[in-house]
């Protein structure tokens, strides 16, 4: 089609199908019109949500699952703001996704129109840039590029917004011609060998390392390097909540998770560590507790894509900016092989007989709890192609804790975020990429509401999800804070939820209620091999709390432990 004249709308989908691009979510409206007629032309399959907001999460699913680019569309106005919380959450986890929005005529902006606002002032702070598209002969131009900086560096998200007559007019597409030429751009930047030289003195140096693995290890697909490095210099791996799956989680190297809801250990051993090497994350709150009690005796490398992370939060001794495979790849041959059994069996000691969380059997006495339902789906999918996709709360955190991600995607949610409503779009946007895979929502009663809609989606597509709703009648993680630094004052987090079991039925998807842990597993079993989505309430513990729990401001190290313990203490499988 190059070289031909074409209206704007057939220009965008012959550059989306040129991007590769072969499944889009979205809702039509008025000033998007022009694109969806012209999409009659095109091979592209166009799932319809029943919120804006959920086309974004299905398309940042879709984007995590693969580690392409998903795209979502929407008209103008009320559609376009309808985006904003996905957007935001693709931007906190650097995730690239396009979102395609409808402009009322240009002759029209500035003069308050129906259904205008001014989505790309909007979204300028949550998105890594966006573009008003007023003509048909910018529109090539703009996908390319849009397309190159999602997915180039950092990823994120981009947003075009293309007025109704850019749409409409007629233009000479030239696909080579609209090749992204960004002379200022330089996403993939090389450390110095200076930068090499002394983060190597530190590593040799050090006694007590420690790495902070983020979704930085996954983004670059450093995975197989990450593990390199860590046998070769006999370093312990500790996680971000993004970076599970970065790093089998049965390997002895692996620490697990690290942070505000991190392993106890795992948190002192940072605190002990005389080394950090961050590679791929960004030194979050939630990961660091009160920065002046931070890792107080630890020298600390930086690795990132990201110059803007660097010395942002924690300040660094060595910062090696670029690509994490490339630098650990050049890092790998130069690391000497050091013996840190004394290290490693310091932490085996901090470890100690703290709960451990991957034990089979569960104790039963009577109550159902989250960690039951977690641990039983992990004992039942783990050995399949499993992607568990959460929402966000105690739910979240438990899963964390008690599903052991062995490979990378295995794990979608929102982190930076923190996005309730998440998860069920987002798992939309994972089985569409990866049908394949098995797919697993595990959503609390409180996010689910958010955007339970969607369950239409599922239907009309007929996607395979399975959907495990943690219903404790209360927004959770909210109640734990009242219960802990509240005085139980539990204002307004008691939660009155319709019958999830009827409404699904409502939708014709087939769904059980469960009670007691004895009826877990065999639910489980059955909704894989139901042919059709299925819904699983479960009823768990009302007042259960996620442990640890380091609370806001406190030190990394001061952490509220469980005063009676759920589970009794086991040896590892």
């Amino acid at each position: 089609m190059s070289n031909q004249k074409l209206s704007g709308s057939r220009i965008l989908w012959e550059c989306l199908e040129r991007e590769g691009v072969r499944h889009i979510f979205g809702y039509p409206g008025g000033a998007i019109l022009p694109a969806y007629d012209a999409l009659k032309h095109s091979s592209i399959h166009h799932i319809l949500v029943r919120h804006e907001q959920g086309a974004t999460h299905m398309a940042d699913g879709y984007a995590r699952a693969t580690g392409g680019v998903g795209v979502a569309v929407a008209t103008s106005g009320p559609g376009a703001t309808n985006m904003v919380t996905g957007i935001a959450t693709a931007m906190m986890d650097s995730s690239p996704i396009v979102c395609i929005t409808g402009q009322v005529g240009s002759k029209l902006i500035g003069s308050d129109a129906f259904q205008e606002t001014d989505i790309t002032g909007v979204t300028l702070p949550i998105t890594k840039h966006n573009y008003l598209v007023t003509s048909a002969d910018e529109v090539a131009h703009t996908v390319r590029e849009a397309f190159y900086v999602a997915k180039s560096g950092r990823p994120g998200p981009v947003l075009i917004d293309i007025t109704k007559d850019a749409q409409q007019s007629l233009a000479e597409f030239d696909w080579d011609a609209a090749e992204p030429r960004l002379k200022g751009y330089r996403p993939d930047l090389s450390p110095e060998k200076a930068e090499f030289e002394q983060a190597l003195e530190l590593i040799h140096k050090a006694k007590r390392p420690v790495i902070l693995a983020g979704h930085g290890v996954i983004g670059s697909r450093a995975m197989a390097e990450l593990l390199a490095f860590a046998e070769r210099t006999s370093i312990p791996v500790a996680l971000t909540l993004l970076g599970l799956g970065g790093m089998p989680a049965s390997h002895f190297l692996n620490l697990g998770m690290m942070g505000m809801h991190g392993e106890a250990w795992v948190n002192t051993t940072i605190q002990e560590a005389d080394l950090l090497l961050a590679f791929g994350m960004r030194f979050d709150d939630r990961v660091t507790g009160m920065l002046k009690s931070y890792a107080p005796n630890a020298k600390k490398i930086h690795v990132d894509i990201d110059p803007a992370e660097i010395n942002k939060n924690v300040r660094v001794d060595v910062a090696l900016v670029g690509d994490l495979k490339k630098i650990l790849q050049s890092l790998i041959p130069q690391v000497e092989m050091l013996d840190r059994r004394e290290w490693l069996d310091t932490i085996r000691k901090l470890k100690g007989d703290s709960a451990v969380r991957d034990i089979q059997n569960l104790p039963d006495n009577g109550h159902l709890y989250a960690a039951h339902v977690i641990n039983d789906l992990w004992h039942e999918t783990r050995d399949r192609d499993t992607i568990v996709v959460t929402d966000v709360g105690q739910h979240q955190m438990w899963e964390a804790q008690y599903y052991k991600h062995e490979r990378p995607r295995s794990l979608i949610t929102s982190g930076g975020l923190g996005t309730m409503g998440f998860a069920l779009p987002a798992a939309i946007g994972a089985k569409v990429a990866r049908p394949e895979a098995d797919v697993w929502v595990v959503v609390g009663d409180g996010g689910f509401q958010m955007t339970m809609s969607e369950l239409a989606t599922i239907v009309q597509e007929n996607l395979k999800v399975n959907i495990a709703i943690i219903n404790n009648g209360f927004l959770g993680m909210v109640r734990q804070w009242q219960e802990f630094f509240y005085d139980k004052n539990y204002e307004a987090t008691p939660l009155l939820s319709p019958n999830f079991v009827k409404l699904a039925e409502a939708y014709g998807i087939h769904s059980v209620a469960v009670k007691n842990r004895k009826d877990v597993l065999p639910t489980v079993r059955k909704a894989e091999d139901h042919n059709g989505p299925v819904l699983i309430d479960f009823q768990v513990e009302q007042e259960d709390s996620v442990y640890p729990m380091v609370p806001a401001g406190a030190a990394l190290h001061e952490m509220i432990r469980r005063p009676s313990p759920l589970v009794e203490t086991a040896d590892d499988e």
